[in-house]
Parts: structure tokens; C-alpha cells; sequence
């Protein structure tokens, strides 16, 4: 009975120990026993950041294969992908390293690729690309932390000042307001008192506060602004279409501007004009000696009133002797 339970207790131990070495080789390969005849890529990392031999290979969150080989190829790190030959991978698609979580296991993630484009033959090199690792992240952090704790002494030092006789920003402010209390007080009680001046609607703005006919009257006071202002720019507007008439040459000021002929008559009439009157000031010519000459003018008047008393004759005479009377009145 002893040998029985003890060839059940050894032939136990085996069945176990035959389970620990399939789970370890199971783990080991991939979760498959006998390995598929998939196809090789190489994938090229300044740093595999802990990748190692049977990490998984993924595309869009599926296993497709697994790490291969690790290796150095000069001045980088390679990771040999072996990936199922039922799987296409795109000759545009990439490849990085995605860290699983914080404590988990690295895999290589790859990207689906363009539809169209060709798929990558057996043993070529995929794209990749560098991706933020928690190693990279902590050290950015750490840099950003120390910025922080930097910027927050200097603030530090700026408000409160540093101990050594610089004084920061909080003791100037209080050092102003001790300083000023009074003229604060002052400036405190004239703004109340303004306040309530408004507030009773005295002064200019107290009544526009206050009066609403006040303030109708100045909106329409600046309505009458605006219509003037329009005017006023239709008033230059219409100046300025004058003078783009005149620039052109349009109307008569536009010729006497810009036609070289009437420049030279209108030239010539005022050269005229200036004779004429030199003429006239110098007593030459029937209207210089009438202005300049007195007797001239006397005979005028002398003739105006002999006419005159002919022609009161006229009214107590018949025609023919009216025109005796009048021959004899004027020689």
C-alpha cells in the first residue's frame, strides 16, 4: 500500500513538473508550441528601452508576432520582429516602442499604414519612430519641478524680499500706504463727496446722471453733429469731384487751367483790359476825357439842359415850329 501511494505521489510530481515546463515554454514561445513559418523585419531604435527576446509585436492592439533577436548594429539597437505570414504590413507603416504601463513589459506597436500602399517583403526594414518613455517623462518632469521651485524663491524674494536688506514688492506697498495715509484719507473723502454730488444730480454730470431731458437734449445735439459731419463729408466729396473736373480739364475753370489757348486768351483779355484802363486813367480816348476833363464835362451838362428847356417848348408849339425851337435851343 506504501508503494502504491508512493508511485501516485512520484507520478504526480512529474505531471506537475511536465506542466510548469509547458507553461514556462508556452510563456517563453509565444504562447505557441510549435513556431509558425511567418517572415522577419528589422526595426532600427537608438535605444530598445528594456525591449527584450519574446516581447509582444502589435498592430492596432493585436498580436501579430514577437521579438525575435536583439541586437547592436553600430551606433544603434535592432529588433528582429518575427511576425505572421497571414499578416501584410505596409511599406508606409511604423514602428515604435509603447510601454505596456507603468510596471508592464514593453512591446513593439505598429501602425496600420496606407491602404494602397505595397506590402513590406520578408526581411526588410520597417520605419520607426521615437516615442516619450516613463524615463524620459520623469526627467522632464523633474527639470519642469525644478523650474517651478526656482521661479517660486525668485517670486519669494521679490514679495517678501531676501533678509539681506532688499526690500520686496509687499514691503514697498506698505511702506507707500504709510507714507500716503493721509493724502489716501483725503483722496477717499473728495471721491465720497463727488459721489454724492452726483448722486443729487449736481454739476454737469450729476444733471446728465440725473435729468433725462438733459440727456435726450445732448443725444440730440450729437445727432445734429453727425448729420453735419455727413454734410461735411458730402461737401468734400462734391469739392473733390470739382477738382478731379478741374484736373481733368472739365468746364471753364478746367480749360483756363489746363488748355494752354484759353490760358493765352484769358491772359490776353486782362493784358487788354490793362491798356484800356491805362488809356482811361491817362484821360485818352471819349471816355478818358470825359473822366479827366471838366469842361468836357460841363458842355455835357450845359447840352443836357438846353435840350431840356427845347423840349419843354415843344409841348406849347406844332411840329414844324417844334423843330425850329429845338434847332434854336441847342445852337
Amino acid at each position: 500500500m506504501n508503494h502504491v501511494s508512493q508511485t501516485a505521489r512520484v507520478g504526480l510530481f512529474f505531471l506537475l513538473g511536465l506542466a510548469l515546463t509547458w507553461v514556462t515554454f508556452q510563456t517563453l514561445n509565444g504562447g505557441k508550441v510549435f513556431r509558425d513559418k511567418g517572415y522577419r523585419l528589422v526595426a532600427g531604435f537608438e535605444s530598445l528601452r528594456e525591449l527584450k527576446k519574446g516581447d509582444e509585436v502589435r498592430m492596432a492592439g493585436v498580436v501579430i508576432g514577437s521579438v525575435e533577436e536583439t541586437r547592436l548594429a553600430g551606433r544603434r539597437a535592432e529588433a528582429v520582429l518575427h511576425i505572421d505570414r497571414t499578416i501584410e504590413i505596409k511599406r508606409d507603416a511604423t514602428a515604435s516602442i509603447v510601454m505596456a504601463g507603468l510596471i508592464g513589459t514593453n512591446y513593439i506597436g505598429i501602425d496600420l499604414g496606407s491602404a494602397g500602399a505595397p506590402p513590406l517583403p520578408a526581411g526588410a526594414e520597417i520605419r520607426t519612430q521615437i516615442t516619450p518613455d516613463l524615463n524620459t517623462i520623469m526627467t522632464d518632469l523633474a527639470a519642469l519641478g525644478n523650474k517651478l521651485d526656482h521661479a517660486l524663491v525668485t517670486l519669494t524674494g521679490s514679495l517678501a524680499g531676501d533678509g539681506k536688506g532688499s526690500v520686496g514688492i509687499i514691503q514697498k506697498i506698505d511702506l507707500l500706504v504709510t507714507e500716503n495715509r493721509a493724502s489716501l484719507a483725503r483722496t477717499t473723502t473728495n471721491l465720497q463727496q463727488v459721489t454724492d454730488k452726483l448722486n443729487r444730480g449736481e454739476g454737469t454730470l450729476g444733471k446728465l446722471i440725473n435729468d433725462p431731458k438733459l440727456y435726450d437734449e445732448m443725444i440730440g445735439t450729437l445727432g445734429e453733429i453727425r448729420r453735419g459731419a455727413g454734410e461735411a463729408k458730402s461737401f468734400i466729396a462734391n469739392a473733390q469731384a470739382i477738382i478731379d473736373q478741374v484736373k481733368m480739364g472739365q468746364g471753364a475753370l478746367g480749360a483756363l487751367v489746363f488748355d494752354q489757348k484759353a490760358g493765352e486768351d484769358f491772359k490776353s483779355t486782362i493784358a487788354n483790359f490793362r491798356a484800356v484802363s491805362d488809356k482811361i486813367s491817362r484821360g485818352e480816348g471819349t471816355l478818358g476825357k470825359l473822366l479827366q476833363d471838366d469842361g468836357l464835362l460841363r458842355d455835357a451838362q450845359l447840352i443836357m439842359k438846353k435840350a431840356q428847356r427845347a423840349l419843354d417848348g415843344l409841348e406849347d408849339s406844332g411840329p414844324i415850329t417844334a423843330v425850329g425851337v429845338v434847332a434854336r435851343g441847342l445852337f
